[in-house]
């Protein structure tokens, strides 16, 4: 067990890793908490997992966990949430859009709260105007279908507390849905600000009809779900005592 385990789920980006773990590295060593980032390859087809191999000969706070083939983003944070030894875990992208500078405000959070989740308010920074526009007509769609107020379900950079991930289950494409699953478990989860920047290498694995259209199934299968939770509390349990012989 150490205190932080960051999982970073990873799809050919061999152009960002080099300067995502150093950068990682500078912000999580000052903290002064015992910490491993868990990199989760995504099967991906260039040297990603070679660079992460790499990273492990030089600093054994790497972790590398290689998937068989490619799953898609949601196998690829279960997969690290299970692997992961953290009493706290951040989640967050590989394409360093996200700033690792942000992990202190998040986990700042943790101790009054069981969950935070990214809201990158300054989306403009970071994205195209065809990008920012197809992700609020999607967070706008997703709130409406799953009677949710999350500003922001696309990002994914966040942070937990370990013991929210124990029983969470997730189907492909939930990732987005994390806040909304804990919230329906009874766990307190925040939305705070984060930032957002340009996309230095490679091309973005999500479009305007991945966002929208493909998850419109997602959203009827959360909203069941939340329509169904079962809702209750034991008013008395007489007998329900262990009888010591």
């Amino acid at each position: 067990m150490v205190d932080l385990a960051v999982v970073i789920p990873v799809y050919n980006e061999e152009e960002n890793l080099p300067h995502l773990w150093p950068e990682l590295r500078s912000v999580l060593e000052p903290l002064g908490l015992t910490f491993e980032v868990v990199f989760v390859d995504d099967g991906s087809r260039d040297r990603s997992a070679e660079l992460i191999r790499g990273f492990r000969d030089v600093d054994p706070r790497v972790r590398l966990v290689r998937l068989k083939a490619n799953a898609g983003e949601t196998a690829a944070t279960d997969a690290g949430f299970k692997a992961a030894r953290g009493r706290w875990v951040v989640t967050m992208d590989a394409d360093l859009q996200n700033d690792p500078h942000d992990i202190p405000t998040l986990l700042s959070h943790l101790d009054r709260w069981d969950a935070v989740t990214g809201w990158r308010v300054n989306r403009g920074e970071g994205d195209s105007l065809v990008r920012r526009i197809s992700s609020r007509v999607a967070n706008r769609t997703r709130n409406l279908i799953s009677d949710e107020s999350i500003q922001d379900s696309g990002c994914t950079f966040r942070a937990f507390r370990r013991e929210c991930l124990r029983s969470l289950v997730l189907y492909r494409g939930f990732h987005r849905f994390i806040p909304t699953l804990l919230k329906m478990r009874g766990y307190r989860v925040i939305e705070v600000p984060v930032r957002n920047r340009p996309r230095r290498f490679g091309q973005s694995k999500y479009g305007v009809l991945n966002r929208l259209f493909v998850t419109t199934a997602d959203l009827l299968v959360v909203r069941w779900m939340k329509n169904r939770l079962l809702r209750y509390e034991v008013a008395e349990d007489l007998g329900g005592e262990l009888i010591h012989e």
